[in-house]
């Protein structure tokens, strides 16, 4: 075997712009203490929309963090992926990677709705004042690619990159396909994904989704595992990570914060909640076997967390197919219900949060749910202390794509 093949890969770096904090410190203390932020939607021209309650990214100045060159060409969903770039690269002590050898780093994304509130404006300038008005960074602003492009071309980075568009799940496909690149001999991927769907052209697009929760009451609108569940909240922000090689990170005096161990895939097709269970399970499995990991060695589950009554009881249904007696004894988190779903960005703070659960000894609680009518240990009203040696990440997408994604605490 290569050596490339036995390549172990690292996340040394992690980046987060979220509802509940703009940088991780913010971040994992507002998940560890249960923070709920859903709040009706306060963004301009959506008030008489019929989705009332998001998680809205508040506070956050783009132009502190970032370049006015890259600003005026990008959309806020390319703001928050760069800005948590930026500070995934500076947590990994990598913030100029590319200054000796560029074309070792690689980027990947992933993005479900790409840059709407850009395009928005464009398209009313061009209604309202004609094509004159309009700028030549609409055919690029809009792009599901643009974060991937605009964090390489900020970074210098010429190493491999890419973008993933595979529904919500592909924020897990994307760190996995950015391990896979750094596996191929790649030094250092960035990657992850981050949303901003709350634009009004992005919330009506959202409309069709029957899963989409339109509860007015905030504290009513998303809780998936009850008998109340009745849909989704949307939200905007992501997260970044950097992911390397485990040993060359070591080599420069890097910590090893978690390994990517596995990673497995499925598809079963749009809304079709009662498949997902099958699909599902297929793909913790997958992932598994991958990580050469025995059921019993998962120490906790971050949910999907649907919100929609049958695909809660198929997610519940399979992690009692995939990891067996097990499925119903291992505590089980969903920090996102308290923050809302930001589509694929989704995944990737799931992602962040199991990494620094396992490094602080503590599973965060499931925000505002605690009547849970399904057969899993859901973490609830505050965190539990434990040791926490593996994690495994789920996700799951409108349009039917499921993923699974075993992480190992970094030693």
């Amino acid at each position: 075997m290569s050596a490339r093949a036995t390549r172990r890969t690292a996340i040394t770096g992690i980046g987060v712009v979220a509802p509940n904090g703009t940088d991780t410190e913010t971040y994992w203390k507002s998940v560890r203490e249960g923070l709920f932020v859903l709040d009706r939607i306060t963004r301009e021209g959506c008030g008489h929309l019929p989705l009332r309650v998001a998680g809205e990214v508040r506070g956050f100045d783009p132009s502190a963090l970032i370049e006015e060159t890259f600003l005026v060409q990008t959309d806020r969903f390319s703001h928050f992926a760069m800005a948590a770039a930026g500070a995934a690269l500076k947590d990994a002590g990598l913030s100029d990677a590319a200054a000796d050898s560029p074309y070792s780093v690689g980027v990947v994304t992933a993005a479900g709705s790409g840059g709407g509130e850009f395009g928005q404006r464009e398209l009313q300038r061009l209604w309202g004042q004609g094509s004159r008005f309009v700028g030549p960074y609409q055919s690029i602003a809009w792009f599901y690619a643009a974060s991937t492009g605009q964090i390489s071309i900020r970074g210098g980075f010429k190493g491999p990159c890419g973008v993933v568009a595979s529904d919500e799940a592909g924020g897990l496909d994307a760190v996995a396909h950015a391990a896979r690149t750094v596996g191929r001999g790649t030094d250092v991927v960035v990657a992850g994904a981050a949303e901003a769907p709350l634009a009004p052209y992005s919330m009506v697009c959202q409309l069709g989704y029957p899963e989409l929760s339109t509860a007015e009451d905030p504290a009513r609108a998303y809780r998936p595992f009850t008998s109340a569940a009745c849909g989704f909240v949307p939200a905007e922000g992501g997260a970044v990570l950097v992911v390397e090689d485990a040993d060359r990170a070591r080599g420069r005096g890097a910590e090893v914060r978690a390994v990517v161990a596995g990673h497995a895939a499925t598809f079963t097709g749009a809304s079709q909640w009662d498949r997902s269970r099958e699909g599902l399970a297929h793909a913790i499995r997958g992932a598994l076997d991958e990580a050469g990991c025995a059921p019993e060695e998962i120490d906790v589950v971050f949910a999907d967390a649907m919100g929609v009554p049958e695909a809660d009881r198929a997610e519940a249904l399979a992690l009692a197919d995939a990891l067996g007696p097990h499925g119903g004894r291992v505590p089980v988190t969903a920090p996102k219900t308290g923050i809302g779903r930001s589509y694929c960005g989704a995944p990737v703070l799931d992602v962040a949060a199991a990494v620094l659960a396992m490094e602080q000894g503590q599973i965060p609680p499931t925000p505002n749910v605690f009547d849970v009518c399904h057969d899993i240990d859901l973490v609830t009203s505050q965190a539990r202390p434990a040791e926490l040696r593996t994690a495994l990440v789920l996700s799951r997408g409108l349009m039917g794509s499921n993923a699974a994604l075993v992480l190992r605490r970094g030693h």
